[in-house]
C-alpha cells in the first residue's frame, strides 16, 4: 500500500503513482487530513446494485476499443478500480488522476475545472481551457520565471457560502504534461522527460522544487482563447460569459448528472464569480511569444484596480 498527498487528502493506494507526492508521516503537518482509499479489485454485485449516479458512482473508463476500466467512487472517500485483464497500470493512471479523481473531489463538495494553476504573490492564478490549448505550457513558463505550481489538469476549488470567505484551491501534484515542441521551447530535452505511457505523446515534466503544498486563495482566472490572435490581449468577461466558460471547462459534468450535483455545480460556479474575476486571454500564435505572454499576465495581475464585480 502506498500513501500519497494530493488535494489536501491523505491517499492510501494499492496502485503506484510516480506523479504524486509521497505522504511523509514524519513531516511537520499538524492538521489531520481526510483519508481516501484506492483499491484495485473486482467491483461486486451489491456495489453495482447500490450505485445511484451520485455519491455511489459506478462508471467505465474506455482505454481503447478492447480495453476498459470499471470504477466505483463512494462518498468522496473510496475509489475501486477494476481494469480488464492485461492493462498495465501506466495506461490507467491518467484516467484515475483525471476523471475518476474529479468524481471523488465533486463528491467531497468541491468544484473541479480543467485548468492549470500557479501562485503569484501568494494567490492562485488559473488558466482554463480544453486539452491542447496551452494551459500546461503556460504554467511551466511561469514556473521557469520563478512562480510556484499548484496544479495541472484538475483544479479543485472550495467555494464557501460565507460572504467573507474567499474561494481557495488545493494543490494537486508537481507535474505538467508537455508535447515535444512545448518542451523544446521551454528549454527541456523531451527525451529526458518521464514517459506517461505508450499511448500518449505528451510526457511528464516534474516541477517539484517550487510546488505549493497548501491551499491558496484564487485571485483570478484566465480563459484561454483557442483561435490565435494577431497579438496578446487580455479582456474582462461579462458575468454571463464568465459563467459559460466555467461551465464549459468544468470536469465530469457529463458523469455526475443527478439533479443534486447539477444544481450544486451551477451554484458553485455563480458563487465563485462573486469573488473571482474571469478574463479572456487571447494569444499570438507561436511558442516563441511565451515570455511576452507571461509578462502581459504579470502586469495584468498587478493591476488590482481592474478587479471585476459580478454582484
Amino acid at each position: 500500500m502506498f500513501t500519497y498527498f494530493a488535494y489536501n487528502l491523505r491517499i492510501h493506494s494499492e496502485i503506484l503513482f510516480p506523479e504524486l507526492i509521497t505522504f511523509d508521516c514524519e513531516s511537520n503537518r499538524t492538521e489531520k487530513l481526510p483519508e481516501v482509499i484506492l483499491e484495485q479489485r473486482e467491483i461486486n454485485h451489491a456495489e453495482i446494485e447500490n450505485a445511484d449516479g451520485g455519491n455511489r458512482f459506478v462508471g467505465h473508463l474506455e482505454i481503447n476499443k478492447s480495453q476498459f476500466c470499471r470504477f466505483l467512487v463512494e462518498f468522496g472517500r473510496k475509489i475501486v478500480i477494476e481494469p480488464t485483464p492485461g492493462i498495465a497500470q501506466d495506461i490507467i493512471r491518467p484516467g484515475i488522476l483525471g476523471p475518476i479523481f474529479s468524481v471523488l473531489l465533486r463528491q467531497r463538495g468541491l468544484l473541479t475545472i480543467h485548468a492549470s494553476c500557479v501562485a503569484i504573490d501568494g494567490e492562485a492564478v488559473a488558466f482554463i481551457g480544453h486539452s491542447g490549448w496551452g494551459k500546461s505550457t503556460l504554467a511551466n513558463a511561469f514556473y521557469n520565471q520563478g512562480y510556484p505550481l499548484l496544479t495541472d489538469d484538475v483544479m479543485a476549488i472550495q467555494v464557501n457560502e460565507q460572504s467573507e470567505t474567499h474561494p481557495i484551491t488545493f494543490p494537486a501534484y508537481p507535474c505538467v504534461k508537455l508535447l515535444p515542441d512545448a518542451a523544446a521551447s521551454l528549454g527541456y530535452d523531451f527525451d529526458q522527460l518521464a514517459v506517461i505511457n505508450s499511448d500518449l505523446l505528451k510526457r511528464h515534466n516534474t516541477l517539484a522544487e517550487r510546488f505549493v503544498q497548501k491551499p491558496l486563495p484564487i485571485k483570478r482566472i484566465y480563459a484561454l482563447e483557442k483561435i490565435a490572435a494577431p497579438y496578446h490581449q487580455v479582456e474582462p468577461l461579462s458575468c454571463q460569459n464568465a459563467l459559460v466558460e466555467l461551465v464549459r471547462h468544468s470536469r465530469v459534468t457529463n458523469l455526475l448528472t443527478t439533479p443534486e450535483f447539477v444544481s450544486a455545480h451551477l451554484h458553485q460556479c455563480t458563487q465563485l464569480l462573486k469573488k473571482v474575476p474571469v478574463y479572456r486571454l487571447k494569444r499570438y500564435k507561436g511558442l516563441t511569444a511565451l515570455p511576452d505572454l507571461v509578462k502581459l499576465i504579470e502586469d495584468d495581475v498587478a493591476k488590482n484596480n481592474r478587479v471585476i464585480s459580478y454582484t
